[in-house]
Parts: structure tokens; sequence; C-alpha cells
């Protein structure tokens, strides 16, 4: 009864808090616009959001309400025309529009790699979008390019790179593009002169990933014009870790084939399993071979932080450049990616155009700090402040006991699920905070695990999903895996925000049980 009496003084503080937050981002906007119009809708919007319960972390609200798409479009109106909506119609637009949205704060979400937002990147967030400017260039962000300056530093050195000027980083709009940025610095090291000629005169380059990396490898080949058919996968171990002889393997083919191998897309917590690739050997083999190693860390990257969890990491520091997503397992407001790279001004290089109105070289201030022309965006959020906020705020310190503790949840959710009468895992064992697996309602057990006993457990497993999510009592995804042969099954992700405890745990295993009592 205490250790409860404890955690919901805790959660009222917690909301009391992010409500005092919010309060001063009003009074901040407020005092900005000086239009009173704004000023009560503002004031207004702090009300709703009490009365909604936004912050709520409790658990004893539905995750969603969900409502099919045709049926909410009869219960929102969505249309935009020539008049403009009363003030009564704002407040309702914005009431529904809370209420039919996922809870994604909420203990009983699971569904994604990201979830609930750390109160600290949400204050940045309210910052960044009250000022509204652009990171382009240090005139007009003075104290965000400072603190982007900061955080890439003190990523640059989690991952233990070479510090500025001899390596570089830049916040971009998610992993995707993150990806992409390794991809075309790789492109230009390898081939300089495509940046003026294109790649119509270059054999055709080839890149590498495992069959279980994310599919933004193979969106970047076919935006920068290398092609999908370019994208070699190789073949991933039994947990889903890239295969070292078969990525040589398909190195020599490539070769063999006149094709030119440029790039290599090791994954460090793959989208499904959490797989973290075998980095150290992975990284001589691209050493020997002269190839550009890239590490998709947007997932296992925040293991960094971690003491205890960091060697599971070991030969990151080997690669050409990284991608991490605070924005995923560690809470930070979406969007917040980072993109690391060794080498100096090599961003810079890759990427110039020299907009002679943005970036004049005879400013009156030192034009080092404009970092516009290093990115391939123009306008470019202020997305530093909100991560730089949390990092601040909890230091790196705070960030490791809040990664310790998830992973710590992680692992409890995986003795129990092999513990459990029913669950079954898909893999005996994961690395990073994926834990895969399926539940056979007591209709199923000690019978035949033939073709059609799995094809039914497929099955069960898309309608405990449909069930749970229309009942409002969990979001949990599902997957399947085709390139291991292996069909639906759940995907439970653990993260940091809201902070997760073994009850929330144990909550998943009981709502799975009851929605399939009668399967």
């Amino acid at each position: 009864m205490e250790g409860v009496q404890q955690a919901s003084r805790r959660i009222c503080r917690l909301v009391s808090w992010r409500i005092s937050l919010l309060r001063f981002s009003i009074l901040f906007t407020m005092a900005a616009t000086g239009s009173n119009g704004t000023v009560d809708l503002l004031e207004k919007l702090l009300q709703i959001f009490k009365e909604e319960r936004v912050f709520d972390r409790s658990g004893d609200q539905p995750v969603v309400q969900f409502v099919q798409p045709k049926d909410l479009q009869e219960k929102i109106s969505c249309s935009l025309n020539d008049k403009p909506a009363s003030d009564e119609q704002i407040e309702a637009v914005i009431r529904q529009a809370i209420r039919y949205s996922v809870k994604t704060s909420s203990p009983h979400f699971h569904n994604q790699l990201y979830a609930g937002v750390d109160e600290f990147g949400l204050a940045g967030s309210w910052l960044t979008e009250t000022l509204n400017t652009s990171q382009y260039t240090y005139e007009v962000a003075p104290v965000f390019t400072l603190m982007e300056r900061e955080v890439i530093r003190m990523s640059l050195t989690l991952v233990d790179y070479p510090l500025m000027p001899d390596a570089d980083g830049i916040m971009s709009p998610g992993g995707t593009i993150s990806n992409m940025y390794g991809m075309v610095l790789a492109r230009y090291k390898k081939a300089p002169e495509v940046k003026k000629k294109g790649v119509n005169h270059l054999p055709p380059l080839v890149c590498f990933t495992s069959e279980d990396g994310h599919y933004s490898i193979i969106k970047a080949a076919h935006w920068l014009g290398l092609g999908t058919d370019n994208v070699y996968k190789v073949k991933t171990d039994e947990l889903g870790r890239m295969k070292p002889d078969d990525l040589k393997r398909l190195i020599a083919k490539a070769r063999a084939a006149g094709c030119t191998p440029f790039f290599v897309n090791a994954t460090a917590g793959t989208t499904v399993l959490g797989a973290i690739d075998p980095l150290p050997e992975i990284a001589r083999i691209c050493q020997d071979e002269g190839l550009w190693l890239h590490v998709d860390a947007c997932l296992g990257g925040t293991l960094l932080l971690s003491k205890k969890y960091r060697p599971l990491l070991q030969g990151i520091e080997l690669s050409d450049s990284v991608a991490w997503n605070p924005h995923k397992m560690l809470g930070a407001p979406l969007q917040c990616s980072l993109f690391l790279v060794k080498g100096k001004n090599a961003l810079h290089n890759a990427n110039n155009a020299s907009a002679t109105y943005l970036f004049q070289q005879d400013k009156f201030y030192d034009v080092s700090w404009d970092t516009g022309d290093k990115s391939v965006q123009c306008g470019r959020k202020v997305d530093a402040m909100k991560f730089w906020l949390m990092w601040k705020a909890r230091g790196t310190s705070g960030f490791r006991q809040s990664v310790d503790h998830a992973m710590s949840c992680a692992d409890y959710f995986l003795k129990r699920i092999k513990e459990t009468t029913g669950f079954r895992l898909v893999l005996p064992a994961y690395q990073c905070c994926n834990v895969c697996f399926w539940y056979i309602p007591p209709s199923m057990r000690e019978k035949e695990e033939n073709e059609d006993w799995w094809h039914k457990l497929y099955v069960i497993t898309t309608t405990i999903k449909k069930r749970l999510t229309l009942e409002g009592s969990l979001l949990i995804g599902y997957t399947p895996l085709p390139q291991k042969n292996i069909g639906n099954f759940f995907r439970m992700v653990v993260n940091c925000q809201p902070p997760p405890t073994e009850s929330s745990m144990d909550y998943v295993i009981r709502q799975i049980e009851k929605s399939a009592a009668d399967l």
C-alpha cells in the first residue's frame, strides 16, 4: 500500500509540474503575441488539458478510443472553408482531437519504438515552437546554435568519436534522413565528382544492409539514384544479427558483377528484434575492403548512456558515421534525431551549396557558427533545444538510471514470458528493449504444431491485437518476419518514458490472457 501511495503522490507531482510548465509556456506566448484572441485560446487550452487529463500516467484511462476512419469523419468535422470557426467550435474540435488520439504517455502503450514524452523535453518543445525560428544561421538562432553544438559534442563523446573539428554532426528530421546522410557522405568519399556529374558516369554503386535492417536504406537507394536492386541484403543469424561471412560473400559477388561497393549499414537495435550486429567484425571487413561503415543506432544508440549496456555496442567507435534517435527509447519529443560523422568538414564538403542570401562570408560574426550549408535542408527545426534541456536537467547520470531501469523492466518481462503458461518467445534472448513472443490460448495447447496450427496462431495474434485496441486497454504491435518464414507475433517495446514498472509489465500479460480466453 505504501508503494502505491508513493507512486500516486509522484504522479500528482508530475502532473502538477507539467501543468506549471504549460502555464509558463502560455504566459510566455501571451506576452509575445499580445493578441486577445490568442490569449483567450491559450488560457482555455490549459483548462482543456486539465479536464481531458492529457498528462495522466495513471493507466486507468483507455490508451485509445479507437474509431474506424469513416465513423471518425462523422464524429469530427475536418472540413475547411471560407468562414472562420467560432470559439466554441475550436474548443470542441480540440477536445475531440485529444479524446480520439492515442495516449502515448499511458503506461499501457507499447506499440512503437517511442512512447511518452520526457517532461523537460516537452518544456523545450514549447519554447522552440513559441519562438518559431530556424536553425540555418547563428543570426536567427544564436542560443539554439550553441545548444546544438553542445548536444553534438556530448553525443560524439558517447560514441567515442573524435571531437570537433575532426568529427561533426547535425540534428535531422528522423532516422531515415540520418541514414541517408551516411549514404550521401559515403558516396561523396568514394567518388567526389558525383556531386557535379551525378551517378551516370559511375559503375553501379552497391550498398549492404542486413535482411533485418531498416527499410530506410531501400528508400535512400531509390532517392539517391542508386536503385533498390543495388541494395544487397545480408543474412542474419538466429538472433537477427548480420552474418559477417555473408557480408564478405556479397561484397565479392558485387565486385565480380562489375559493381562498386561503397557503403555498409550495420544496425544497433533492429526495428523488430532489437538485434545488434557484430560491429567489430563488420568494421574489420569494411577496413579491409575500403568501405564506409555506417551504424544505424536509431534505437540501440540510447544504450550508449548506460555503463552496464554500453559494451553491447562495442565497435561503434570504429564506424565512419552513426544515426541515433533520442525520440525513440529515451523519450525526447518527436522529432529528435542525430547524425554523427568522423572527418573534418565532412558534412559541409558533401552538402554545401553556398547560398549567398544566407551564408555570406563577410558577416559581422564568425560564420563558422552557421550550420545550414552542411544540411540537406534549408529551414530546419531547432530540435536540439528539447534534448539539451533534458540532458541539462537530468545529466548523463539521470539518463543512465532511466535506461538501466527500462532495460531492467524489459528483462523482467522476458522472465515472466518464459515462466508463464501459454507464452512462447520468438527468440531465446534479446539485446535491446524489444521482446517478441506469441500467446497460445488453452484451446491450442497440447495440439500438433503443424502448418495449420501455426497459421491459426498467426491469425489469433491479429485477433488479440484487434480486441485489445478496440477495448483501449493495451496497445502492442505485431509483425511477421518473412525473411525467417515466421508469421505474426507480438513485439513488446519497453521505453524510458513513462517510466515502466514490473506492475505495468504484468498488466500486459494479464490483458493478453484475458483477451484470448475464448479463442
